[in-house]
């Protein structure tokens, strides 16, 4: 690459790193990591290609500038736990909206397979659920408690149980980006057919509202989490995959960091939701109004928490900035 090349494909980025160390004192230590390692990649390409050059005098004052701030300004506030939750999580889910349009994209798809599948081949939701799941509920709807399965055990152990494995999931999910986005996709497939042939399988019995609002209390969070656990999957097979300007090993760092940060923000939301699901669903009696209320405030939680809330905190840093 020429080096004018190199500048202008740059430049607008070194301005901005310019204006972090400027305002370090006021920036989370996250923000001034990631700078750091984006402007030490672009000097060790400099000093690569343009020994003498004196962009490459610029980059190595930016970065020493950068590296000072950062270790005085080492020491975290008491804020960061919170400041981790309401801002720094947003911030990566910003820098991850083609991650999670992508890993909702599968879902999706998988789950349109799953019903038109299961509608068109009456074993299908055996071979997807299994024959023990499917006898049992259907010996559930001849007895008019078609959402008996929720009252198989106690709440607490229930509760735990749910919790712990819908964590292993997110995980897997995540640690599957290693494998390329392939790893992350295959298994949002899998649970996509799963939910989609779960669902046909009450619509073909009459049962598909009484479903939704008893499953959907609960699989709103369940649902969304596993989504975003795909994001941080395919943000972690990303990396390495597609390097961008940056070497390959620095992008992949990139993406497990964003990656790991995703996934840790969607262990309260499965909390919350095994909640529910151990403590809620159950009560198929409840009025509608009320379970359709705790539904939509779910959904209203996810579309602010993972897509308005990080679009409004880059706008207002953007703003900061100016």
């Amino acid at each position: 690459m020429k080096e004018v090349s190199f500048i202008r494909q740059n430049i607008e980025k070194w301005k901005e790193v310019e204006k972090v160390v400027e305002q370090a004192e006021e920036l989370d230590p996250d923000h001034l990591a990631t700078a750091y390692s984006e402007i030490t990649s672009d000097l060790s390409f400099s000093q690569s290609h343009y020994p003498t050059s004196r962009i490459t005098i610029y980059l190595n004052n930016l970065a020493s500038a950068l590296h000072n701030s950062i270790y005085k300004n080492k020491k975290e506030k008491r804020s960061r736990i919170i400041t981790f939750w309401t801002k720094e999580i947003p911030l990566v889910m910003k820098a991850s909206q083609k991650e999670l349009f992508c890993s909702f994209l599968i879902f999706a798809v998988s789950v349109l397979i799953g019903v038109v599948s299961a509608m068109h081949d009456d074993m299908f939701a055996r071979l997807i659920l299994g024959d023990g799941y499917v006898d049992m509920t259907l010996n559930n709807i001849r007895h008019g408690v078609p959402m008996a399965v929720y009252n198989g055990s106690s709440e607490i152990p229930m509760f735990l149980g749910i919790t712990i494995n819908n964590i292993r999931v997110s995980l897997s999910i995540f640690a599957l980006g290693l494998l390329t986005g392939f790893g992350p996709g295959y298994l949002l497939f899998q649970n996509g057919v799963m939910l989609g042939a779960f669902q046909a399988f009450f619509y073909q019995h009459g049962l598909l509202g009484e479903s939704m609002l008893a499953i959907w209390i609960h699989g709103t969070l369940e649902i969304s989490a596993i989504i975003v656990a795909g994001a941080a999957g395919l943000a972690l097979g990303n990396g390495w995959l597609f390097p961008g300007t940056y070497s390959r090993k620095v992008a992949f760092m990139k993406g497990a960091k964003r990656g790991v940060k995703i996934v840790i923000g969607t262990i309260p939301i499965f909390v919350v939701a095994g909640f529910l699901e151990s403590f809620i669903t159950r009560h198929t009696h409840l009025p509608n109004l009320l379970r359709l209320g705790i539904i939509l405030f779910s959904l209203i939680f996810v579309l602010y928490y993972y897509l308005y809330l990080p679009k409004s905190l880059r706008y207002e840093r953007s703003e900061t900035k100016n």
